[in-house]
């Protein structure tokens, strides 16, 4: 089993615009739809599309419609009782995929709250193989409260996974090595802030092919205790640096449709993967497929139980 924790639900409410978003002007909506996100809960609806037992915890009110909306999804939940309504994030796409996130902050979480949180979880980690901690945190949590659950989860045996940004980010790298991982996800301004370096020029570099500084990057988190460093770079690919070895993937290129939710999808698609005992090339070409055929889906479309024999990555062992 893998389990997942939404620290921050959401509504992901989507419009796709029918031209370019005019500021201060008038904009019309082609096509709109809700549905259950958080960074989490879409990590669990893929790999349970996959086959893989999952199940999301997430802190709401029992009766939100979120909880239902969960729940039409099949996946299992733990719902951590909480006081106030669950967030909705607007999500606008120009017809040529450009994405505007408009995120609400989200309920101000209590101390009995986050109790709850930590013993469901630690419950739950004593009988799975991965533990997932993706996304923002909630107003009132302090911003290490990841590193904290990382360092409690060590004796309960799983292996943990964080893909977070900012401040938590940071607050995670500055526990390294105690608070140190088996797998993170980060983009490349994300992984920059865990390395305390320029991100966006890392990713720009990237962009124009040289990969290296991102290896060499990823290499040094690693010397921190990071177990493996996943990083993806839209468009560019992805990169996987794992034990002494590098690893680059791409796919052929698509219409994006929508990013929300292909950062998720990409870890969801590596898990899957190694859940399957695939090698790591194999494991990166699983994300960079699922990464990719989230962009090319409207709103918060997720690849959901993809046949392999469609995947058409391309991987090379980076020096």
């Amino acid at each position: 089993m893998i389990v997942t924790l939404t620290m921050n639900p959401s509504v992901d409410r989507s419009a796709v615009l029918s031209g370019p978003l005019a500021l201060g002007g008038v904009n019309r909506i082609a096509e709109a739809h809700d549905s259950p996100g958080g960074k989490g809960v879409n990590v669990a609806r893929v790999l349970a599309a996959g086959g893989i037992e999952a199940r999301a915890v997430f802190p709401a009110p029992p009766h939100d419609p979120f909880v239902a909306m969960c729940a039409e999804t099949g996946v299992p939940a733990t719902v951590v009782p909480a006081e106030g309504p669950v967030r909705v994030n607007l999500t606008l796409t120009d017809p040529d995929g450009t994405t505007t996130k408009i995120n609400s902050p989200g309920p101000v979480a209590t101390t009995g709250t986050l109790d709850r949180v930590r013993s469901d979880v630690t419950g739950l980690a004593r009988e799975a193989t991965w533990v997932v901690l993706s996304g923002s945190l909630p107003r009132g949590v302090p911003d290490d409260f990841y590193a904290d659950l990382v360092v409690d989860l060590r004796s309960a045996g799983a292996r943990l996974a964080v893909d977070t940004s900012d401040a938590p980010l940071a607050a995670l790298a500055a526990r390294f090595p105690a608070a140190a991982p088996d797998l993170v996800k980060p983009n490349g301004e994300e992984l920059g802030q865990l390395a305390g370096v320029d991100g966006v020029e890392l990713e720009r570099r990237a962009a124009d092919g040289d990969l290296a500084p991102v290896v060499e990057t990823a290499r040094t988190l690693r010397a921190t205790g990071v177990g493996t460093v996943l990083v993806t770079l839209g468009g560019a690919g992805a990169v996987l640096v794992d034990d002494d070895n590098a690893w680059f993937a791409t796919t052929p290129a698509i219409r994006v449709r929508s990013t929300v939710g292909a950062g998720d999808s990409a870890l969801a698609g590596y898990l899957l993967a190694e859940a399957r005992g695939a090698p790591p090339q194999e494991r990166l070409a699983w994300a960079v497929s699922h990464g990719s055929i989230a962009a090319s889906l409207a709103g918060t479309g997720l690849p959901l139980g993809l046949d392999p024999s469609t995947f058409r990555a391309t991987v090379r062992r980076l020096d």
